[in-house]
């Protein structure tokens, strides 16, 4: 790129496409492009994102010699052929979650960027925490003893109202799994970044609170609890929701071992618990103090606060950095979006079955 601004195309016009777009000029990067369902919603979001022009459509966007990455911020439905057009086009892609809503589709886009041999990222942003990065180095480093228990939840209530609806709400649009689908991913992805270990079996059941959302009968679950087992022996649970009432965001995790325990909460990121027999202490976001991978990820001084906004900045500036040819440890790929899909479809093929299903490595 000899030195120069990276340019970056973004596809969809709603909320993640505003995330995207301060990212990647946060990153110092440039917004060249943004296309809509219409060319009216595409023109009207350039505008709002500070992008420099808008396209006609998405296959305008990917086909642009002035598009250097690709970011797809679609409907879920969408994602698996906004993603082969980029990569036919030889562009880097970022391709916000779920990759694919079926599995088969995920293995394919991760084999076809592997053939392309371009950077394909999807957006596992919590990773991106200092704190979590931290955790991680305890546990890579031994300090927590044998991991034996992992347990946690994902909690948010912007569809508790039984008026809450948006096109996740459709299966058609959003895929089988919607509350799971959509955020329970993030937590499987956490939980094996940071121990190191890999589900190979879970038993889940869904649930659903309100059967009917706008007048159109709901069949994605509104909540979902997972019971599962790891490649290294750690059994665990996690309790999924999107209508829990109060809870924002609130990704927590307990990840227990031998010697220690680690806990974290997405609403209180500056701070990472540590749990003792005989002491307890809470190692804070201080760049001074923090593991050596987790400190560059530390970009405020202790005491001034960092959140999603500040880990989204950092995923696309370490996209950025390995399009450049950088080597950046952690970056979450189309692997990393492939496994997502695989975890999903194990959850709901559990929960239709009732039974204990396996999950491939």
């Amino acid at each position: 790129m000899n030195g120069k601004p990276l340019r970056h195309g973004i596809v969809g016009t709603g909320f993640m496409a505003d995330v995207h777009a301060r990212a990647v000029r946060r990153g110092a990067g440039v917004v060249t492009l943004v296309a809509g369902s219409t060319p009216e919603r595409g023109q009207s979001a350039a505008a709002r994102l500070g992008a420099e022009a808008a396209s006609a459509d998405a296959a305008e966007l990917v086909a642009s010699d002035d598009v250097d990455v690709v970011h797809v911020c679609t409907p879920n439905d969408t994602h698996a052929s906004l993603v082969r057009l980029a990569l036919a086009a030889g562009k880097h892609v970022v391709c916000e979650k779920p990759l694919a809503t079926d599995p088969a589709d995920a293995a394919e886009l991760e084999r076809l960027a592997a053939e392309a041999d371009v950077v394909a990222a999807v957006p596992f942003v919590y990773r991106f925490y200092a704190t979590v990065r931290h955790a991680r180095a305890m546990v890579a480093r031994g300090d927590v003893g044998t991991l034996w228990l992992l347990h946690g939840s994902y909690l948010q209530d912007w569809l508790a109202a039984a008026s809450g609806t948006n096109w996740r709400v459709d299966a058609a649009r959003g895929g089988a799994s919607r509350a799971f689908g959509d955020v329970g991913i993030h937590w499987c992805d956490l939980m094996e970044f940071v121990t190191g270990h890999r589900i190979t079996a879970l038993t889940a059941r869904t649930a659903v609170v309100h059967p009917e959302r706008a007048g159109r009968a709901v069949t994605t679950e509104d909540g979902a609890s997972v019971l599962f087992e790891t490649d290294r022996g750690a059994t665990g649970s996690l309790v999924v929701s999107q209508a829990s009432p109060g809870r924002k965001n609130r990704l927590a995790f307990s990840f227990d071992g031998t010697l220690a325990s680690l806990a974290f909460d997405q609403e209180r990121p500056e701070e990472l618990w540590v749990g003792g027999t005989d002491v307890n202490r809470t190692v804070l976001r201080d760049p001074a103090a923090l593991e050596p991978a987790a400190a560059p990820y530390a970009v405020l001084p202790a005491g001034h606060p960092q959140g999603y906004q500040d880990s989204f900045d950092a995923f696309v500036a370490d996209v950025s950095r390995r399009v450049r040819g950088e080597d950046v440890p952690g970056l979450p790929t189309f692997a990393d979006g492939a496994r997502a899909a695989r975890i999903t479809d194990a959850v709901v093929r559990s929960s239709r079955t009732r039974t204990w299903v396996e999950v491939p490595v």
